[in-house]
């Protein structure tokens, strides 16, 4: 394998190894919960044969607060109910609790008015804690979800109904998603009614009324998947408020509530006021609490329907994710972006879809997993790209400017790649030429790997001098240097920083003289050229191969006075000694030198001096 590939193969493997133990530690915990809330939670179709009789506020309004009611109340209601037995309900669970004695007459009339009816579920209550218990091996075992306290019906109720426990269990977030199937009671707290040393397992109230409602009419229920502790998952099917018609317990206490209402369904009643404190926060409507004899008609139409949905193991969920994982950083790598995003697209549909395909059999997964995993590694490798490219861009930068001027870099690399065609526009620049006096003599005499070493030292110097003073390098002509200021940017000032870099060249080539002379016994001697004028300035070649130069007149003045330049002399111009004015010393040697191309009378000055 080549190395690229074998690095991406490291690196998609560590993204995805990441990204499992980041969601293994349950940094989605909580938005998985509101996806599987949204996306699984809908509401359909109630059942016509589950009704709702409410202990609402008309009837706290009517019959007193609900802390003065007496048992006699409620076997009001139950009487009416039995009344006609042609038209009695099938069964009939009461969502309050009627633990112990209280008026003997009550008491006897609510037992005989449940008695009198099909059937009758009358709720019970656990209290968990914290337990200490002997171990197997003798020592002392913590039982955190330990039965300390049960509550039930009193005696003659218990006698003449079913029980069924109403506890609730919350999630984490303070959401209802969960039921609690059945509650194992130690034998010490049923009052004689098990064995010692045995428990009696009391199923929730939802399951007991959907069996008793199944076994009237010759069948039976299937019980939900649950985990150790007997909870369950909940699928709701409406929303609050879905179940209940407005039926109050006083509206069937006056008979005002026709026969056929009830007559064979499944009849709750139980608390429907905000000041019961009977409601709970569930995942189908996360604003707004349902009251628990809502709770309860959601789970006995799941229970009666057999709509059972199991949790599904987190562990193959965790093996198919890295899998995906790995294939999906592998792919963001190796691919182009309009790529990576349709195959981020599919995976995160995927995840969606086949999330709530899983629903739809019965088990429940995790939705966000995947979509924040591929979401998650997409921008990664996004970012990533975008480094490799800045360092790319960098390493490319840094190479073509050891080529071409760092100014006509930054122009290219600023402008993109129009600025690459062929063309030029006119501009004023400041030319600068060098070139070492006697080279040709010393390249002769000399061995090559000398006259290298000789030329290397001296460009160096020379394209030092032009960057420190902002010029812009042209190129280098054996051992002539060609550059320029005012292009491809305009500056202030160019004639100044070119007479600068020539002052700063025939300083360099003295000093490096002498390091040559004590290194190789050799001299070196330069002669500088400066003018100033128009030019033509931009890419000259060919499509294929070209150089970011400049043209014209200006350029061959320069030329030609670098070419009559003395070693260690700087020959201007009058337009560039003009435009030094004070801040420069010069000696004018008018008419003396003779310029090839150029008209008598065109003066030539020497720079002697520059002031900072």
């Amino acid at each position: 394998m080549k190395k690229s590939v074998r690095q991406s193969i490291w690196i998609a493997l560590i993204a995805a190894l990441a990204v499992l133990l980041l969601i293994a530690a349950g940094a989605l915990k909580r938005m998985d919960k509101w996806a599987q809330d949204a996306l699984f939670q809908r509401p359909g179709q109630t059942s016509p044969e589950i009704v709702i009789i409410g202990i609402d506020d008309q009837a706290l309004a009517e019959l007193g607060p609900y802390n003065t009611w007496d048992r006699n109340i409620v076997a009001s209601a139950l009487e009416v109910l039995a009344s006609d037995p042609a038209s009695q309900p099938a069964v009939v669970a009461i969502d309050t609790l009627y633990a112990g004695a209280s008026e003997p007459a009550a008491d006897r009339r609510l037992a005989e008015a449940a008695e009198a009816l099909p059937a009758v579920v009358t709720a019970s209550v656990a209290d968990f804690g914290t337990e200490y218990q002997s171990g197997a091996d003798g020592g002392l075992a913590v039982n955190s979800y330990a039965v300390l306290r049960y509550e039930q019906p009193y005696e003659a109720l218990r006698t003449a109904t079913v029980q069924g426990h109403i506890n609730a269990m919350y999630d984490l977030d303070g959401v209802m998603r969960h039921g609690v199937l059945y509650v194992d009671i130690p034998a010490s707290l049923l009052d004689g009614d098990a064995a010692e040393g045995h428990t009696r397992r009391v199923y929730s109230m939802a399951y007991e009324t959907a069996r008793q409602y199944a076994a009237q009419r010759g069948g039976s229920v299937g019980e939900p998947v649950t985990d150790r502790r007997g909870h369950f998952y909940i699928p709701f099917a409406a929303r609050p408020g879905d179940f209940y018609d407005g039926v109050s317990v006083a509206d069937l206490i006056r008979g005002d509530v026709p026969a056929d209402y009830y007559a064979g369904k499944i009849v709750f009643i139980g608390p429907y006021a905000v000041g019961l404190q009977d409601a709970y926060f569930t995942p189908i409507s996360r604003a707004e609490q349902m009251y628990g004899v809502e709770l309860q008609a959601n789970v006995v139409q799941s229970i009666l329907e057999g709509d059972f949905k199991r949790e599904a193991s987190d562990l193959p969920q965790y093996i198919l994710l890295f899998l995906l994982a790995f294939a999906a950083m592998l792919l963001f790598q190796t691919g182009r972006l309009r790529r990576s995003v349709w195959i981020g697209l599919a995976l995160i549909a995927a995840g969606i879809g086949g999330s709530l395909l899983l629903y739809g059999l019965g088990y429940v997964t995790h939705p966000t997993w995947l979509p924040a995993v591929v979401l998650a590694l997409f921008i990664v490798s996004v970012v990533r790209h975008y480094i490799r490219a800045a360092m790319e861009r960098q390493r490319v930068t840094r190479t073509f400017e050891r080529y071409v001027a760092p100014e006509i870099v930054q122009e290219i690399l600023r402008e993109g790649t129009d600025s690459l065609r062929l063309g030029g526009t006119v501009r004023d620049i400041a030319v600068l030429f060098v070139d070492v006096r006697g080279f040709t003599t010393m390249s002769e005499r000399l061995p090559p790997e000398k006259v290298v070493f000789i030329l290397n030292r001296y460009l160096t110097m020379t394209s030092s001098c032009v960057e420190k003073n902002r010029g812009t390098l042209d190129k280098f002509v054996g051992d002539a240097t060609m550059a320029f200021w005012g292009a491809p940017l305009p500056m202030d000032d160019p004639i100044y920083f070119a007479a600068k870099t020539a002052m700063d060249i025939v300083e360099g080539a003295r000093e490096l003289s002498e390091r040559l002379k004590e290194e190789i016994d050799e001299e070196l001697r330069v002669g500088v050229g400066v003018h100033y004028g128009p030019a033509v300035v931009g890419n000259m070649g060919s499509e294929r191969h070209m150089d970011y130069t400049a043209i014209g007149d200006t350029v061959n003045t320069a030329a030609r006075l670098e070419a009559n330049a003395p070693g260690g002399t700087v020959y201007i111009s009058r337009a560039v000694a003009d435009a030094l004015g004070d801040r420069a010393k010069t000696t004018s040697l008018g008419g003396s030198v003779k310029l090839k191309g150029k008209a008598e009378g065109f003066e030539v000055l020497t720079l002697d001096e520059l002031q900072e």
